[in-house]
């Protein structure tokens, strides 16, 4: 049965379905574009990168990116400060942290919002489009608006900085944008982050939403094997051959499998899946120790009295994780503030160090000067959650009968870099091979701009979900849910009727449409047709009552004029990182190309 084949229920009902399919190509001859430019938005870090048409057609690889000057460093924390008016930002990246520890020096602070790490915001929650996030004073602001004026301050940048080589040749409006998100990411994650672009300035049309994994992937399989650091690299795979890639974030790990085409593009062989079990949770796990050394929430309270030596002590542990080995047993030293030590002397009226003598890390924690000295036993603890997730996950995957064949994995994402997950994953999956390029840790955001340029690179993906809609049947007592029995215009049918458009697991070819269907107008004044969109983990549900199906949008399909004899073919297309339509209204040959709304 085809998605829409039966009158759709009456909430939805205002229209009618021909058999007929339009089997026109919607194939569009699009010019490319002469410079993409990419937003890497991490949870913990972020950048930008750009490069014009004729430097990606000589070396795909070459490309401008982001320098923070200052710091040594290709990408920039994920912070934003916010004036009181809750509309203005103030300061990004390092210059929003020393900005804000400049206020609460001077004692202005109060009225500021400061945001730090709010990528996973947008992780397992129900998202709407004027939902409210916390700062980290416990302050709430839109999070439409906080996004939007991150994204916006790196669209600035990437302008001005690249401006001195582009100025007079390419206009602003002339970019094509890519905006990263992770590949576990839902549709309505995805369709807030284009939100917020479209608020920072970058038009609905100039902008493509890349997958991490597969950005990462792109990046790698153009790297030769002397710029990849590796003896093997991605670009020696042949045709035939399989690979899973591993994206090490801050906040999430994102896992996906693809298999190399004769054209030498690559297919998704497994859907991406994954989980928050990236860098941030090793800072948890650090966090968590300080507090059961202290006895209490001290790090509550430094973040709420002393928020600037908060973000300093992370940043020092940041640095510091990424020495942490499973083959060194030197103790990692982190100095801790002043502040905290002496919140926690007040509380509990002992010095921290005397404090310690009485835990149960008495014989592998001490403190000098201020110094926390940690044995090597205690510091690799600190990765326990996150790494033994992530391994646990690959297995699952990897034992998969579809991933049957996989030779190699490449480990990409910030994280990455850690020589513990680098260890657990070469000791769990010694018969595989291990590729870690040297620019791991930028080979989503170099990956992005790749994707802009030839967005059809990835051939063909995984379908996470099965989707459909809610319709309705002629009623069958022999089969039917007799509660379910509902009347139209005098005839008995079923409601909440599943109708399936794509299952979990199915094949989708990029620009290859998955449902083709005729719809017509019920009344004459009809503008539109509304339909409630749904999916579910399960391959053929009946109802969309069934447990686990969920509402996740609705799709409006315009229809122009007046009258009952109008029609609308309708595409759905699958096979993108969204899902694209496109409805054509036969009678004047209008064609709209439509967006599903996730965000209802």
């Amino acid at each position: 049965m085809s998605w829409f084949s039966n009158i759709i229920s009456i909430f939805t009902s205002r229209f009618r379905i021909d058999d007929k399919k339009d089997e026109r190509n919607s194939d569009m001859s699009l010019s490319k574009p002469l410079l993409v430019a990419a937003i890497d938005f991490g949870t913990t870090y972020s950048s930008w990168a750009f490069s014009l048409l004729n430097e990606y057609e000589s070396d795909p690889t070459q490309m401008s990116a982001k320098q923070w000057q200052g710091h040594d460093s290709t990408k920039g924390p994920t912070t934003v400060l916010i004036q009181p008016d809750g509309i203005t930002l103030e300061a990004f990246g390092f210059e929003a942290e020393t900005r804000y520890a400049e206020l609460i020096d001077e004692e202005k602070h109060d009225s500021y919002y400061f945001f730090k790490r709010f990528k996973m915001k947008l992780w397992d929650k129900k998202i709407e489009r004027d939902m409210l996030i916390e700062d980290e004073n416990s302050r709430h602001l839109s999070a439409k608006t906080v996004f939007a004026l991150a994204i916006k301050w790196l669209k600035d940048d990437l302008w001005r900085v690249s401006n001195d080589r582009i100025s007079g040749t390419i206009r602003e409006n002339e970019i094509h944008w890519v905006l990263t998100v992770p590949a576990i990411w839902d549709n309505t994650a995805k369709q807030f982050m284009r939100e917020a672009a479209k608020q920072a300035g970058i038009k609905e049309k100039k902008l493509t939403v890349a997958l991490e994994p597969e950005a990462a992937s792109l990046f790698c399989r153009h790297l030769p094997v002397e710029r990849s650091g590796n003896e093997t690299s991605l670009g020696k795979l042949k045709a035939g051959q399989r690979y899973l890639v591993l994206d090490a974030g801050g906040g999430t790990i994102d896992i996906t499998v693809h298999e190399v085409l004769q054209s030498m593009d690559v297919k998704e062989l497994f859907k991406a899946s994954g989980g928050a079990w990236g860098g941030t949770k090793v800072d948890e796990a650090f966090k968590g120790f300080i507090n059961d050394i202290a006895g209490f929430d001290a790090m509550g309270d430094l973040k709420r009295k002393h928020l600037d030596d908060f973000i300093d002590l992370f940043r020092r542990f940041e640095n510091k994780k990424r020495s942490i080995s499973p083959d060194k047993d030197s103790k990692t030293v982190i100095p801790l503030p002043l502040s905290l030590c002496s919140l926690i002397e007040n509380r509990q009226g002992r010095a921290l160090c005397d404090i310690i003598k009485n835990t149960s890390y008495a014989s592998s924690v001490s403190m000098t000067n201020e110094k926390v000295k940690i044995d090597a036993s205690v510091a690799r603890w600190f990765f326990d959650t996150s790494v033994s997730s992530t391994v646990e996950h690959l297995k699952n995957i990897l034992s998969s009968p579809v991933n049957r064949g996989v030779e190699a994995i490449l480990v990409v994402g910030g994280f990455s870099e850690s020589p513990m997950l680098q260890h657990a994953v070469g000791k769990e999956f010694g018969a595989l091979k291990r590729i870690v390029p040297r620019e791991a840790s930028l080979a989503v955001l170099k990956g992005a701009v790749i994707f802009g340029h030839n967005p059809n690179a990835i051939t063909e993906r995984i379908s996470k979900l099965t989707y459909g809609v809610k319709t309705t049947q002629l009623f069958d007592k022999a089969k039917h849910d007799p509660t379910k029995k509902i009347f139209y215009d005098g005839e008995a049918r079923c409601d909440d009727i599943f109708s399936k458009h794509v299952e979990i697991g199915q094949k989708l070819k990029i620009g290859q449409a998955q449902s083709k269907e005729r719809y017509t107008v019920c009344e004459i004044n009809q503008t539109s047709a509304d339909f409630p969109i749904f999916t579910t983990y399960q391959k053929d549900p009946m109802y969309t009552t069934n447990p686990g199906c969920t509402r996740v949008g609705k799709l409006s399909v315009p229809l122009s004029g007046s009258g009952l004899d109008r029609w609308a073919s309708v595409r759905f297309i699958f096979g993108g990182t969204e899902i694209d339509v496109e409805a054509t209204e036969e009678s004047t040959g209008k064609v709209h190309n439509l967006n599903i709304d996730f965000l209802v």
